[in-house]
């Protein structure tokens, strides 16, 4: 057991040391030459047992397929099934399957992937194949409790130790000159060599010699070139292990003939034999008919899940049994044959009757039961390879179907309750028209979804004709595509009608506004200028003038029915914009009129202010024309009167200048005169104070002209004083005078020419003139 774990770890510690070597030996081209050719060579040594070889190794071991097959011949063991694609990761998967192989036979791969042998990196192929040279062709050796290397080297130092000019100490110099390899060919095959016949000074002819004895007799091909091996001072050790290698597995198996006495075979012994041939062929016919029986209905059954995985896995199970189940019996079909053929040979040569098998299990029974296996075998893998493109083809229309689906659902998520939205209601006009340009370029982006969803439809169709293990949920998904993009065609339409029908009821709405400002604006003024009109205070002072003004209040209020039918209307564009919103729900802002400020609520208030002020100006016009008629009354008695006393006064002062410059009578009869003319004054002294009341109900009622007379009461009240002193004081000068003549006994003659020496009665003439009317 102790001997054992030293050979494992002397072993391990040999690959470990190989491996530090390797990564400094292929730094040499001449020794990367010479391991290409020889490994190249070694490979082809097995792979010819295949029927195959290689010419590159860098490259027809890239995909894997024939490095996996290398390693089952070299192994006699098998691998996973290969991958037959031609894509990378397929050549990756197949390597590192032969990797993976390797290192379970307890092989350290280090510093070699699977991309690198894909990507026919040198070096890495090379040190991988050095590795399978190692565990498979050298590992092994053991000699005198030496392995691999050392025990290969002991093996060649044991077998060559007799021969003269050898020495092998290593596997690179020792070999240079040939001998080595002549003298292990000689010590097996001497027949072969003429050893004794060869120089140490001539090495190409050695080596050339070994290289074809050993190609064309012991079945072991040229791996190194001769003339290279002269050449390099310091040969590829592990190209010449390799070779070496190959001379050891050649003689190291040859056991010496043994020469034997042929024997008697004993009759008893020959019966047995023949029974038991016998009975071999009746228990082999049976099981391969039983067998045949039962696998042919499960290759003629040709139902499947309609999935790629299914028919995957029938035809690994196919495969399966191509590989693992079928050769075992058709083995055992050739062990029949050999077994019948041999049993009919023995017992022909004993003189024994042939042997005939009972029906149904005759030779030719097994021959066309295995020939309809076969027949069903081409049937199943035909129908299977089939079925495969036609799922390969449905699953691509599947995945089609998906992804077109995804996309055209992505594409419509959320656009019925975009084109349900009501946010339409909210707009403008200008926004609106903006709201029904994107509507527009969203129907011609619907009109060019419409392909992908005919597309849809189609590939669904398609998929549930061909029965696809999944149509009826792609049915289902198509229906409900089918009717979301119905329902998307119906919201766009009405979508499109609303946004129509709003555009119009926005436009109306518009020129309502348009309309309304350019009526409102007018009639606001209108409404201004009347109520300045009504409350502008007016100031008259005749009949006339109230009249006029009262005439064209008139003429205003017949137009007021016009009026108030211009403002109904004007309003009524409002109710009618009110009555639009209120109808469709739309927001406040469309109450906002943009073209003018004026709103109902002012024309409201503007208009019955005019309505509040007519009446007003109709009362204020009433008192004011009664108020002048009353003037008028006024100015009418007070100019009766002073028409009447002005005359009056100026006649009586004129009276009493000619009764006091009258000389022909007495003055005792001008006195009497003037005191008649007194009498006269106090008669019309009620008059002149009625017209003091008229005057100052004038003046109270600030009545300050009439056009009635030309006489005011400053004039009259003047000559009236005036006509009353003059009377006094004439009557007192001719009072005086008839004292005077009284007391002087003047005569008439001279009283008259002292009365006219005086100028007393110029006064009297400034009265009358004063009295004189003053027209205005």
């Amino acid at each position: 057991m102790d001997g054992m774990q030293m050979m494992d770890d002397s072993e391990h510690d040999y690959m470990a040391q190989e491996e530090d070597w390797d990564r400094t030996g292929l730094l040499d081209p001449a020794w990367e030459r010479q391991q290409k050719k020889t490994f190249t060579a070694w490979c082809n040594s097995h792979l010819r047992k295949a029927g195959t070889q290689v010419e590159d190794i860098c490259e027809d071991f890239r995909n894997g397929l024939k490095l996996m097959l290398l390693l089952e011949v070299i192994s006699g063991e098998h691998l996973s099934r290969p991958e037959r694609g031609k894509m990378r990761f397929h050549k990756i998967a197949n390597v590192n399957k032969a990797l993976e192989f390797i290192n379970e036979k307890g092989v350290k791969l280090v510093s070699i992937g699977a991309e690198e042998i894909v990507d026919g990196n040198l070096k890495m192929t090379l040190g991988m194949i050095w590795t399978i040279i190692l565990r498979f062709a050298i590992q092994d050796i053991s000699v005198e409790e030496s392995s691999a290397k050392e025990g290969l080297l002991l093996w060649c130092q044991r077998k060559t130790a007799p021969y003269k000019n050898v020495n092998v100490q290593n596997f690179h110099t020792s070999w240079k000159d040939g001998l080595a390899f002549c003298a292990l060919i000689h010590r097996h095959r001497p027949e072969l060599i003429d050893y004794d016949k060869l120089r140490k000074d001539d090495p190409l002819t050695n080596l050339q010699t070994a290289f074809e004895v050993a190609e064309k007799y012991l079945d072991i091909p040229q791996m190194l070139d001769a003339q290279e091996l002269v050449d390099l001072p310091y040969p590829d050790e592990k190209s010449v292990m390799t070779y070496v290698s190959c001379f050891y597995h050649a003689f190291a198996d040859q056991k010496p003939a043994e020469t034997a006495a042929n024997r008697i075979v004993k009759a008893l012994k020959v019966n047995q034999d023949n029974e038991r041939l016998m009975d071999e062929y009746e228990r082999l016919a049976s099981d391969l008919l039983e067998w045949i029986n039962n696998k042919k209905p499960w290759l003629e059954d040709r139902t499947t899940d309609n999935t790629m995985d299914g028919v995957q896995k029938q035809l690994d199970n196919f495969r399966d049994y191509r590989r693992h189940q079928k050769p075992p019996k058709a083995e055992d079909k050739g062990h029949l044959e050999a077994a019948y053929n041999t049993l009919q040979t023995k017992l022909r040569l004993s003189n024994r009757p042939a042997f005939c098998p009972q029906n149904g299990i005759l030779v030719q029974d097994v021959q066309n039961a295995w020939n309809g296996l076969e027949e069903a075998e081409k049937g199943y893998e035909e129908w299977l390879l089939s079925e495969m493109r036609r799922l390969e083809r449905l699953d691509h229309l599947a995945k089609k179907f998906y992804h077109k689906a995804k996309i055209h659902e992505a594409w419509t998520a959320g656009k019925v309750d975009m084109l349900e939205d009501d946010d339409y209601k909210s707009c403008s006009l200008q926004e609106l028209k903006a709201l029904k340009k994107k509507h527009e370029a969203f129907e011609s982006d619907l009109a060019a979804h419409q392909d992908r969803v005919e597309q849809i439809v189609q590939i669904a169709q398609e998929l549930y004709e061909l029965e696809h293990h999944d149509s009826m949920k792609i049915r289902d998904r198509c229906d409900n595509i089918c009717s979301e993009w119905s329902c998307l065609g119906d919201a766009t339409q009405k979508r499109r009608f609303n946004l129509e029908n709003m555009e119009q009821i926005l436009e109306s709405i518009e020129q309502q506004h348009l309309e309304f400002a350019k009526r409102a604006a007018p009639f606001n003024n209108w409404m201004d200028g009347a109520m300045e009109d009504l409350e502008d205070m007016f100031i008259v002072h005749t009949i006339k003038e109230i009249k006029d003004l009262i005439t064209a209040h008139d003429s205003f209020k017949q137009t007021l029915p016009d009026a108030r039918q211009e403002k109904d209307g004007i309003l009524s564009i409002l109710a009618n914009i009110k009555k639009v919103q209120e109808q469709y729900n739309l927001p406040d802002d469309v109450m906002i009129n943009a073209y003018s400020s004026i709103n109902a609520e002012e024309l409201e208030g503007k208009w019955t202010r005019v309505c509040e002020l007519v009446p007003q100006r109709d009362q204020s016009l009433q008192g004011e024309l009664s108020k002048q008629q009353n003037h008028d009354r006024l100015r009418s008695q007070f100019a009766v009167l002073a028409n009447e006393l002005g005359p009056w006064i100026k006649d009586k002062t004129q009276e009493i200048a000619t009764v006091a410059m009258d000389l022909s009578g007495t003055l005792e009869h001008v006195v009497n005169q003037l005191k008649e003319f007194q009498h006269r004054m106090d008669a019309y002294k009620p008059k002149m104070d009625e017209l003091e009341g008229y005057n100052q109900a004038m003046q109270e009622a600030l009545v300050f002209d009439n056009h009635l007379t030309a006489y005011t009461m400053e004039h009259l009240r003047v000559g009236w004083e005036h006509l009353k002193t003059t009377v006094a004081l004439t009557i007192n000068e001719v009072e005086n005078q008839i004292l005077m003549r009284d007391a002087k006994g003047l005569t008439k003659d001279q009283m008259n020419e002292y009365r006219n020496s005086f100028q007393h009665f110029d006064r009297v003439y400034f009265a009358v003139s004063y009295l004189v009317p003053v027209v205005s």
